[in-house]
């Protein structure tokens, strides 16, 4: 006979969690309602919006997608592990709110989440890669100009190191 539940361990934002979950979970149903991880917004649950985005293994994720017995032995990021333990914002996000890259913040997560990945494997885009790393995620507010233009300053700041924290191979903000 088969499990009614999952037994799953995961790493999120660097803590180990070990939950009984359901199989017909989502992994943002995990996120959100087991883990009270409510950073990560569920739009249109059908993984067209990009607003549910999360880091599993360093890679982009539609949360709405995955079903949470998936996320047994992955890592996972969400946007509250972006910031650091001190609430001070991370390169990424101080970058967002210079430029005006958001608006409501619905879509914000899902955006920051997914640029995080693209710069790490792009530490020098050009606008056209911005906007089509941009174009997964829908935004019914900003026009997106702005968001180019932070994640052109997010980019800038790591290159730079101007006094700006680096983001290492794990998707980790590091110094130097």
């Amino acid at each position: 006979m088969l499990s009614d539940k999952f037994e799953v361990k995961t790493i999120i934002n660097g803590k180990h969690y070990t939950r009984t979950v359901e199989p017909r979970w989502s992994l943002c149903d995990f996120l959100r309602d087991e883990l009270n991880l409510t950073g990560t917004h569920v739009g249109c649950e059908q993984g067209a919006c990009g607003s549910c985005t999360v880091l599993v293994d360093g890679l982009p994720v539609r949360s709405c997608l995955m079903i949470a017995p998936q996320a047994d032995g992955v890592e996972i990021e969400t946007v509250e592990g972006l910031a650091h333990p001190n609430g001070e914002l991370s390169v990424l996000q101080s970058a967002f709110r210079e430029s005006h890259g958001l608006q409501c913040g619905f879509c914000t997560p899902g955006v920051l989440m997914t640029i995080k990945a693209f710069l790490n494997d792009n530490p020098e885009p050009d606008e056209q890669e911005i906007r089509l790393a941009l174009s997964g995620n829908i935004c019914r507010c900003t026009g997106y100009q702005h968001m180019v233009d932070a994640v052109r300053l997010a980019a800038h700041k790591v290159r730079q190191n101007d006094g700006a924290r680096c983001i290492d191979s794990s998707g980790r903000e590091c110094n130097g």
